[in-house]
């Protein structure tokens, strides 16, 4: 960094008066440097205005207008184009809304989540608004047309499927590549960049996902819930189906697929039911998990000591 420094003024001197340059070659101190550069220093480069995200308040809380009682996603796994299918079961809100036309139906997406298909009842839609943030807005008039207004208060089925390129989602928000393995983080908003979902803490639903990638290169796959079914596939892939039966909301969705080792133990709940923990890494780190997996049982143990509440997956 000196010797930039110094290579810099030098050259910023030889085009000052001759005078400088003299006293410069007489005085070759670093007081001088230091002195000469904060001559020869550039302006200050002009702020750039930052677009702030629009605050969300919650004086301003409406409930949702349509509820997701269950989502089935399945997903083809490709580092740069992975398909998404998702077949989401929904129905009008009661406590939303008392207006006699529908709503419309809010989907938050996200431009990098390409759209292939999208349909109501098995019927395709193809009549709706692309919000700026990239999500899609169906109107209620569409849905009436597709679902009638007692489909969409009872429960309508909306299917959507998508491509999305993990490999280059440089945000890590969504499903992304780390280390040559998919992760995903969601929280706060980011599963409305693996499929087009009302993205909100409000809507909880039971998800059912199913995971396919190449076996060899991805041999663990992992969701939320209980793994109900794994089985290979032709081509040298396999497949792993979840089943988490409580609902919660989408930033708390997760999925992993990569080679992995992992350290497993047991736990004894309070009723007597061992269950098997398993703390999941790269190979190489299983002498790192220890003490997490020590962390682990004692957080158990303090849920069922201290709220009564047993770990209730399987």
């Amino acid at each position: 960094g000196r010797l930039a420094s110094f290579r810099a003024t030098s050259f910023a001197l030889s085009t000052k008066p001759h005078r400088q340059s003299q006293a410069f070659t007489r005085r070759r101190t670093g007081a001088m440097v230091r002195a000469a550069a904060f001559d020869v220093s550039e302006p200050e480069a002009p702020e750039v205005p930052v677009a702030l995200p629009t605050p969300k308040l919650r004086l301003d809380y409406t409930p949702p207008s349509y509820l997701v009682t269950s989502v089935d996603l399945h997903f083809s796994l490709e580092p740069s184009a992975t398909l998404v299918s998702s077949k989401l079961h929904i129905q009008q809100n009661p406590k939303a809304s008392s207006a006699e036309t529908l709503p419309p139906l809010v989907l938050d997406g996200d431009k990098a989540v390409k759209l292939l298909s999208l349909s109501v009842n098995g019927t395709a839609v193809e009549d709706f608004v692309a919000d700026p943030e990239g999500g899609l807005v169906l109107s209620g008039e569409t849905i009436e047309k597709v679902a009638g207004k007692e489909g969409a208060l009872l429960g309508m089925t909306v299917e959507c499927k998508v491509e999305i390129d993990p490999a280059n989602n440089t945000e890590l928000e969504g499903l992304y590549m780390s280390g040559g393995n998919f992760c995903t983080q969601c929280e706060a908003e980011g599963f409305r960049r693996i499929t087009f979902f009302p993205d909100r803490p409000d809507v909880m639903a039971k998800y059912t996902t199913t995971i396919v990638a190449n076996k060899e290169s991805y041999p663990v796959l992992l969701s939320n819930g209980n793994a109900v079914e794994t089985k290979d596939l032709e081509d040298g892939r396999h497949m792993a189906r979840y089943e988490d039966p409580f609902p919660k909301p989408s930033y708390l969705f997760a999925l992993v697929a990569g080679d992995l080792v992992f350290l497993e133990d047991k736990f004894r709940t309070m009723s007597g039911r061992d269950v098997v923990l398993r703390i999941y890494v790269r190979d190489g780190d299983l002498a790192k998990c220890p003490h997490a997996m020590m962390s682990l049982k004692q957080s158990m143990r303090w849920d069922e000591e201290v709220y009564g509440r047993e770990y209730d997956l399987d």
